[in-house]
């Protein structure tokens, strides 16, 4: 009986790959090719169509890396052919196991209308589904030569992923070019052949199914004459009817099959080449919708629909007409499928308002679900705003790749941190780019989780990444696996009819509460330092725009850039994609990254300087104006307002030499000790007699770590990195700067650093700016801080508070997190004594505790990942001059470390001009409650939008006071929707971290 099987899966496989399948298209004549070579950037689809071509052979080489080719084919269908389904076999030199990662098509009929995207294993045009013969064929294909740049070693470092390095050696040959009569009988027999034989593989030996279907397999093969595969195709497809039609057990587990392709929207492809991924994969799948009326397809990222609505609007035209079909169905509701770990509060707020409202917009469609299958952990504030969106359910896989614990769940509730929960699902198919095999669908019910409570998971079916789509036999695989014995059942259909049904069935499902945490990937809080700083940089460039704008547009009657901020919000969402703002890209997407934040940045400063202006009054006035973007008060500047400039409040900091080498630094509220090795060694609290530090132990200390990790270079730093560390403890210079601090300088590998640590009058805070000119390879810096404080766990900002991880390792759960991300702050303490590390532009840290033999007391120490070297994608990752500012803040209060991280980022400004002073145009009375935005409703009506948050993790009942008339107040949702009036003169009572949006009409 072994040997029966093993013998017939071996026929099978033979006879498929060489017999039957080349049998699908039995007949065909060459084409005449002609071709144009694009030069530079790709060109305007009216430019290629009219370029005059030369002729080129099948097998000659074509396409520098990132280059574009204009082909033309052109042939008659021969009169022979009359009644045949005729198509064209276009192979641009495609490899079969790479789809997405290589060169790709998009086809054009003479007119310019699209007709089809050209990819590895669907690279097929139909020319007549019955030819009359004699039809002349002309068809042009837009032809991309996208380097291979994750190949079959994707680790190794290659200069391809620039333009400027890649070289103009041609990439691909051509392959075949013809036209083709398709034998449908023969390709439905591949279909059957294919899904039994998947099926066959999957089920257990000893069951009498498994071979019912191997004696099934057996017989068609028996009646398929070799010699005559399209002459007997029926024979042998009669053969297997018996067992295709064998229905599901009652039980079987129900796959919701919804067509996909997750095309990242810049990894190892520059932004402008996803334009044209989105338009070929677009284009193939109206076309398909089009051939199946049973398939559903769903695609995300309002950005990409954007894109071919302004630089392919024949596409966008399909797509638009398919979507008001209800077959195309946008999903996601968020501008791109953003990293959640990284965004600030206010950006990842608005990847919601901008992809909600784009759907609204374009085809008044409330996108319910949050679609989100490839990014790298998912925030714990995310179902809150998943809720004021206006949104029921949320799906991922990623989880599925963490190395350490296998997620307990895959149908759940899962709860934010200020207790919002949403309805989740983690397809337990464990892929985003199904095709639906036998293999796929086997393990899809063996993994899920949820068996005897639940039985309905989803399967996002098609190629993906690099775009591409669901092909007509993965639809095919659908229709025959809709109600076969052995077998899940499936089914195409939306998102939406999955998840109400997941819902209605698994109501009580179990709640996971808190972030939703990958155990890999680790090292994206940290690489490409300068997008991550361009991206923090212009969050909080927004936050003051809109300030002062809306400021202005009230105060003065100034205009409110709606334009300009819609255009550079959608800039910095697109930006945050998971590809792009965790440092995953090549190196020519993170070069144009980098340009384009200083443009944003350079725009941003000049609506910012306008606004200021125009509120300061002449600038000749006498005055010196110190505008407070921070949601506190500071130095008598009251929060969102500007206040006289004041001399700073406190006694000066004082520098002298230390004894054994190095300073003292000493303002009356913290002193410093920095050794001769520009080392902090004490900051000491005199109002609590206390040592911050832990005894012996050196802050700010500068370490090296080797990092190589085992896979996914740019993505992962893995847990071994630590066995080797460096102290960077020489210095090349230690000398006093200015009246309050030190200047550090070290050199080390073929890097410098040279840092500033000051003791700021006034303050209980020490700063440190450290620049470092780095050019290490494979290298990992952090910055360390061991401190005299035993606690259990550390609170680390998020996206509207903040959420507590361990600093101990109790379990693997925890142990895995040895590297997390936090946004502006770092906070742990003792009962009644805490410490903040803030910083202007990190994310990634780790915290470590150890028990001192010499007291027993506990060192807890917190380090700041600053710079990795890693060298793909990107071989000069982060090469060259950077700069981090932090600050150490002892006896802080959770509260404390919100206020000092919104000060580094948001600096004072000092403007002249006429005026005495700015009022706030909102005030709350609560230091507990954090204003997110103050700006001008997006709807140009004239209201003023204000968002809010309690961000200590308590309650809070602020008061909030506008200083402007407002004839009306609503709460809304987060796209400015009134949903409930609101009193002004009542108290606002707040949940912890609750986030309350308002709209206030003015009168």
């Amino acid at each position: 009986m072994h040997d029966d099987r093993t013998v017939t899966e071996a026929r099978l496989k033979r006879v498929l790959d060489e017999r039957i399948r080349p049998a699908v298209y039995p007949q065909s004549v060459p084409l005449a090719v002609s071709v144009w070579h694009a030069p530079g950037e790709p060109v305007p689809v009216a430019k290629g169509l009219a370029a005059a071509g030369t002729p080129i052979e099948v097998g000659a080489p074509w396409g520098p890396p990132w280059g574009t080719s204009w082909f033309t084919v052109t042939g008659t269908v021969p009169q022979e052919w009359a009644g045949r389904t005729v198509e064209a076999l276009l192979d641009l030199g495609f490899d079969e196991n790479m789809p997405g990662f290589q060169c790709e098509g998009l086809v054009y009929r003479p007119d310019g209308s699209p007709v089809k995207g050209l990819s590895p294993r669907n690279h097929w045009v139909r020319v007549s589904d019955s030819a009359t013969g004699g039809e002349a064929v002309v068809l042009h294909v837009e032809a991309a030569a996208n380097p291979v740049i994750l190949d079959y070693h994707p680790f190794v470092p290659t200069e391809l992923g620039d333009r400027t390095t890649a070289g103009d050696a041609p990439r691909y040959r051509l392959a075949r070019m013809d036209l083709a009569v398709l034998d449908r009988t023969v390709w439905e027999l591949v279909q059957d052949l294919e899904v039994l034989g998947q099926l066959m593989a999957e089920l257990p030996v000893e069951g009498a199914r498994r071979w019912e279907v191997l004696r099934a397999v057996e017989r068609a093969l028996d009646a398929l004459d070799l010699q005559d595969v399209g002459g007997t195709a029926e024979r042998a497809r009669e053969a297997l009817r018996g067992v295709l039609s064998a229905p599901a057990h009652a039980s079987a587990h129900r796959l919701s099959a919804v067509g996909h392709a997750h095309i990242d929207s810049a990894w190892l492809w520059p932004l402008r080449e996803t334009v044209r991924k989105v338009a070929r994969t677009t284009a193939n799948m109206t076309a398909l919708l089009e051939d199946e009326p049973d398939f559903v397809y769903a695609m995300s990222q309002a950005q990409q629909f954007a894109w071919i609505k302004e630089h392919r609007p024949e596409v966008y035209a399909r797509v638009k007409k398919a979507v008001a079909d209800g077959r195309f169905v946008p999903v996601g509701g968020m501008w791109v499928e953003s990293d959640t770990n990284m965004p600030g509060a206010e950006a990842l707020a608005r990847q919601f308002v901008h992809g909600k409202r784009f759907f609204l917009e374009e085809f008044g469609i409330e996108t319910e679900e949050v679609w989100l299958p490839d990014s790298f952990g998912y925030s714990a504030a995310l179902p809150q705003l998943v809720r004021l969106a206006g949104a029921r359910w949320f799906l991922t896989q990623k989880i599925s790749w963490s190395r350490t614990n296998k997620f307990p769940h895959h149908t759940f509730w899962w709860e934010g941190i200020d207790g919002t929960r949403v309805f989740t699902h983690f397809p337990p198919i464990d892929t985003y780019n199904s095709q639906l095999s036998g293999q796929e669908l086997a393990h899809a019910v063996r993994n899920f989780q949820e068996k005897g409570r639940a039985t309905r998971s989803l399967a996002p079916t098609g190629w993906g990444d690099g775009g591409g789509g669901t092909t007509r036999e993965m639809v095919a695989r659908a229709k025959r696996l809709a109600d076969l014995e052995g077998s899940a059942r499936v089914r195409f259909e939306k998102p939406s009819a999955f998840f109400e049904k997941a819902h209605a069935e698994y109501p009580d499902a179990p709640v996971w509460a808190g972030e939703l945490y990958l155990e890999l990937h680790r090292a994206t809080l940290t690489s490409q330092a300068r997008t991550k700083q361009g991206n923090r940089r212009c969050e909080h460039l927004l936050r003051e725009a809109e300030l002062w704008s809306a400021t202005a547009a009230v105060r003065t009657g100034l205009p409110y850039p709606h334009e300009a901020l819609d255009r550079l919000w959608k800039t910095v969402l697109l930006h945050q994609f998971h590809d792009i703002l965790p440092g995953t890209s090549i190196a020519w997407v993170h070069r144009e990254a980098v340009r384009t934040y200083a443009q944003v940045a350079a725009e941003l400063e000049a609506l910012i300087g306008e606004a200021l202006t125009a509120l300061a009054g002449d600038p000749a006035g006498g005055h010196a104006l110190v505008f407070n973007a921070a949601p506190h008060a500071r130095a008598g500047v009251p929060a969102g307002g500007a206040a006289p400039a004041a001399a700073p409040d406190g006694a000066p900091t004082g520098v002298r030499p230390r004894e054994g080498g190095g300073f003292v630094l000493d303002n009356g509220l913290l002193r410093i000790e920095v050794d001769g090795r520009g080392l902090i060694v004490s900051v000491h609290d005199p109002a609590a007699d206390r040592e911050t530090l832990a005894p012996g132990a050196a802050a700010n200390l500068l370490q090296l770590h080797q990092d190589f990790p085992a896979m996914w270079d740019a993505w992962d730093v893995d847990h071994f990195y630590r066995n080797t560390v460096t102290d960077l403890t020489g210095a090349d210079l230690v000398e006093a700067a200015g009246d309050d601090g030190v200047r550090v300088v070290r050199t080390f590998g073929s890097s410098r650093a040279e840092q500033h640590i000051t003791l700021p009058a006034g303050e209980r805070r020490v700063d440190i700016a450290t620049d470092v000119d780095w050019h290490e390879t494979e290298k990992f810096l952090k910055a360390a801080f061991p401190l005299d404080v035993h606690a259990e766990r550390i609170a680390a900002e998020t996206q509207f508070g903040h959420l507590y991880r361990p600093t101990h390792t109790n379990t693997s759960w925890d142990a895995a997190k040895f590297e997390a991300c936090a946004h502006r702050f770092v906070h742990l303490e003792e009962p009644g004594w805490g410490v903040a590390l803030v910083n202007d532009s990190t994310y990634g840290y780790d915290v470590t505790r150890t028990v001192r033999e010499e007291d027993t007391g506990t060192t807890t120490t917190v380090r700041l990942s600053l710079l990795r070297a890693p060298r793909f994608p990107d071989p000069r990752t982060d090469q060259g001059p950077h700069r981090f500012r932090y600050a150490l803040v002892p006896a802080a209060t959770v509260g404390d470390a919100v206020r000092e991280g919104h000060r580094i980022n948001l600096p004072e400004r000092h403007v002249p001009g006429s005026a005495r002073g700015v009022a706030p145009l909102v005030t709350v009375d609560d230091d507990a409650v954090v204003v997110s935005a103050v700006k001008m409703a997006d709807d140009g009506s004239g209201d003023v939008v204000v968002r809010l948050y309690e961000s200590r993790g308590g309650r809070a009942r602020p008061h909030l006071t506008a200083d402007f008339p407002v004839t009306r107040a609503s709460h809304c949702d987060l796209l400015e929707r009134p949903q409930r009036p609101f009193d002004l003169g009542s108290a606002l009572p707040l949940r912890p971290f609750e986030i309350v949006t308002l709209r206030l009409s003015r009168g």
